[in-house]
């Protein structure tokens, strides 16, 4: 019996201090980008009961990336999405998205942006769709679950930043 527990206590021993190695490498940020080969999209919507004004939805294709050697889950997203350097939307992504270590993925963001809140932005939306493409960047904080490693998150940083073209 007395041999189990010594056992058992290098065992634990041996698995703390793999934690510790592994903890002492340290977490590194998901990596962000817009998605090679597919465009960010602007559609405008009609004026609704939500959105009296009308409005846009921007769907944003961001490759995200794993840069760590253990599997993470990338919890949530957040920050604020800018048109042509105007503060257009508010982002909030509950995402729980599980990646393998080195693993990669294309994520679609959808931003809804209302013209009864940004009356300015109104006519950079209304641009876009007879002059082609609007400049957007996503900044904000990127949360992770790394299991017995923690719940870090990395930001504020620019997400990702492209252009957009309106689909009609």
């Amino acid at each position: 019996m007395r041999r189990l527990h010594l056992v058992i206590a290098l065992s634990g021993a041996m698995l703390l201090s793999g934690c510790a190695t592994l903890g002492g490498l340290g977490i590194q940020a998901p990596r962000f980008s817009a998605a090679p080969g597919q465009s960010a999209e602007l559609r405008l919507a009609a004026p609704s009961l939500q959105r009296p004004l009308g409005g846009a939805t921007i769907r944003i294709y961001t490759r995200v990336e794993n840069p760590n050697p253990i599997g993470i889950t990338l919890a949530s997203l957040a920050g604020t999405l800018q048109l042509e350097g105007f503060e257009a939307a508010d982002a909030n992504f509950p995402l729980g998205l599980p990646m393998q270590a080195g693993e990669s993925t294309v994520v679609p963001l959808d931003l809804t942006v209302s013209f009864a809140n940004l009356p300015g932005l109104a006519d950079v939306l209304t641009r876009s769709v007879t002059s082609g493409a609007i400049s957007y960047s996503l900044r904000g904080t990127a949360s992770v679950d790394a299991g017995v490693l923690g719940q870090p998150s990395f930001g504020p940083m620019t997400l990702v930043q492209g252009t957009v073209q309106a689909r009609r």
